[in-house]
């Protein structure tokens, strides 16, 4: 099957943790942004990186970014470039186009502009405490994408002990375990041979129809 591809447009916190999550998703990932520095820190965690100022016609034509299946226009403290990348991505026909918003008019422009599904920051950190809250054995839960989420969920019973071999997760439960929380400290460097201790917490990223309410592993 083939992977899934995005763009993501922006590499500020919210773009390069989006698209860093993608990759290790196993998602094609084309990561765009005007400053070096964050194409030469992200480049080795996606597929491609490139430098490139997207209020310039034409540019993401140039890029390949027709190709996606979704772009993440991640640039909304630039109201022209937002719009120009916003607006070239729909031009190109990308199937699916996300754009973050600084406010409402931006919005109401991105929407005018066709633009699939906005990002309301403030909005979204609402929705993300609602989800939360109704998410049962979840810790935390962030919604990536209209089809990916990560999650955060204290380690199973069942799991403690055993090591990502053993639980075979990918396979089973259609989920990506990239690190493991024990008190304030992350590890997400996991070798898939250790076992894994008690009293952590897992960070997975998964589609959300597998993320969902009461998932298989938490039972």
């Amino acid at each position: 099957m083939k992977n899934k591809s995005f763009a993501v447009i922006g590499l500020g916190q919210f773009g390069m943790t989006l698209a860093v999550t993608l990759a290790e998703s196993d998602c094609d990932v084309l990561a765009i942004d005007d400053k070096e520095e964050n194409i030469e820190e992200i480049s080795e965690k996606v597929t491609y990186a490139v430098k490139a100022d997207v209020r310039e016609p034409g540019i993401l034509k140039a890029l390949g970014v027709q190709n996606v299946d979704v772009a993440i226009i991640a640039v909304a403290e630039n109201l022209e470039a937002s719009i120009s990348a916003t607006m070239q991505a729909k031009d190109l026909g990308v199937p699916f186009v996300v754009a973050k918003s600084m406010n409402s008019l931006h919005g109401r422009i991105l929407d005018k502009i066709g633009a699939d599904r906005i990002i309301y920051p403030e909005q979204a950190m609402g929705l993300r405490v609602a989800r939360n809250l109704l998410s049962g054995g979840y810790l935390d839960v962030f919604e990536l994408s209209a089809e990916f989420s990560m999650a955060e969920f204290s380690i199973p019973e069942s799991w403690i002990g055993k090591s990502l071999i053993d639980l075979n997760v990918r396979e089973r439960f259609h989920i990506n375990i990239i690190g493991i929380k024990q008190g304030e400290n992350v590890t997400v460097d996991l070798k898939p041979s250790e076992p894994l201790p008690d009293r952590c917490s897992i960070i997975a990223i998964g589609k959300n129809k597998d993320l969902n309410a009461e998932p298989a592993f938490m039972k």
